[in-house]
């Protein structure tokens, strides 16, 4: 299978994101499939369409983004991504700040057509701690898995997509001691296990992922 990968660029004042040191770590072939790599911007809808223009030049099996989560503890696969973004405008009756629908003309919300469980199963058997996530925040990396959801529905039927969320590395918490880390090169054997995960059946495993809290 031919697997786009992507990866934010720094954000939020830091000089580093470890989700794009991770994809560029990562090989060209693992397991079955090939790897091609691409850095997004930390942008709204800019990172949409930077990997709309991918993928109208190449055709691709799977797109899977990976994003930084500052202050998780593990890796975790997002199971769903919802149609808001941080863009507020005031409310016409009560002059309160709105959310701004993604897409106008998209679902509520699109959940992601990889087998994440077996995917989190596959970065815990690999020794990398992990757990299935419910929500992707609301911010740039919630915002480009629900457009990967939202390109698959209206162009692209046959794509599989999903995102992974990574925790900051070591570098990153020097100046912040109550933050968790994960160092690079575990993060990188995390990815290369949830990638050999993905097959084309899509068929995930059947075992309750949920948390209490």
């Amino acid at each position: 299978m031919k697997i786009l990968v992507t990866a934010f660029d720094p954000f939020g004042g830091e000089a580093t994101n470890p989700a794009l040191e991770a994809v560029k770590l990562l090989p060209e072939k693992i397991a079955q499939h090939e790897i091609t790599k691409l850095e997004i911007p930390t942008v709204f809808h800019k990172s949409a369409d930077k990997i709309d223009e991918i993928l109208k030049e190449n055709k691709y099996d799977v797109v899977l983004a990976i994003g930084q989560a500052g202050g998780r503890y593990h890796l975790t696969p997002e199971r769903i991504g919802i149609n808001i973004d941080d863009a507020r405008i005031p409310d016409n009756e009560n002059n309160q700040p709105i959310d701004v629908p993604i897409q106008s003309d998209g679902a509520a919300a699109y959940f992601s057509n990889l087998p994440v469980k077996k995917m989190t199963q596959a970065i815990k058997d690999a020794g990398i701690p992990a757990s299935l996530s419910n929500t992707a925040g609301t911010f740039v990396c919630n915002h480009i898995l629900y457009q990967l959801g939202y390109l698959q529905a209206t162009q692209y039927p046959d794509i599989q997509f999903g995102f992974i969320h990574v925790p900051y590395i070591p570098e990153q918490v020097v100046d912040k001691p109550d933050k968790p880390s994960m160092a690079l090169s575990s993060i990188v054997t995390g990815l290369e296990a949830a990638i050999r995960a993905i097959s084309k059946d899509s068929n995930d495993i059947k075992e309750p992922l949920g948390e209490i809290q």
